[in-house]
């Protein structure tokens, strides 16, 4: 079957001064962007959170299978549900899998088994991987590229989400499979992150460290 192309009629493009303008606002809002652990229990607007992940669904997949899936918690007994869950795995991570080097690179940031967040933020996003998708037969289709698919929409969504005046922290218990269970998700579904989304606490803090500059993360050829 040959593929249908139309004419492409949504670029947009400015003129060389303006794109470096552009360019330079865009990383001073993003560098402002920083993970936090301390959350309000501020209500958010849902209709914020539906274009945020509008956006994430912009994202490039591969050969186009869009292989995410966002489950949206709001509900007070679901996150409790998650964050024992997740607390669970956590304790027995920390206290028993935990390599010493990962505890010892993790000591800086002061996380520990402890995720009140889980329950204290308006809103927790569960991030799933498809591993395979459906015909409209019913038929199985596999979907390849779907972790890099999976994580280039969540970027765009934690930028959206940043963009849209909201903070937000990446969470990832392991394992994460009881996210299945608690959401009703499908095995062919896999738990990527669970992003946790609202306000800051007037409590919030973050650790004084810096992102490695230009010089340390790009070569130009």
């Amino acid at each position: 079957m040959n593929p249908n192309f139309v004419p492409l009629q949504s670029y947009q493009g400015y003129p060389e001064d303006e794109m470096g303008k552009r360019a330079a606002d865009f990383y001073r809002e993003m560098d402002r962007r920083r993970t936090i652990r301390q959350f309000s229990d501020r209500p958010v607007p849902r209709g914020v959170i539906e274009d945020c992940i509008r956006t994430a669904g912009t994202a490039p997949s591969g050969a186009h299978m869009q292989p995410w899936k966002f489950v949206v918690v709001s509900d007070s007994a679901i996150k409790h549900e998650i964050r024992d869950a997740a607390e669970k795995e956590e304790r027995d991570f920390y206290q028993r899998r935990a390599p010493k080097e990962w505890l010892e690179a993790l000591a800086p940031l002061g996380t520990d088994e402890n995720k009140p967040y889980l329950e204290s933020a308006p809103y927790l996003i569960a991030i799933f991987i498809e591993r395979h998708g459906k015909r409209p037969d019913g038929s199985l289709i596999k979907h390849y590229y779907g972790t890099e698919s999976v994580g280039i929409a969540t970027g765009f969504l934690i930028a959206a989400l940043h963009h849209a005046g909201l903070v937000t922290l990446t969470h990832t218990p392991s394992p994460m499979g009881f996210l299945n269970r608690v959401l009703e998700r499908p095995d062919r579904e896999r738990p990527f992150l669970l992003l946790v989304v609202g306000y800051p606490g007037e409590d919030a803090s973050i650790p004084d460290i810096k992102r490695k500059p230009l010089s340390e993360i790009a070569i130009f050829r």
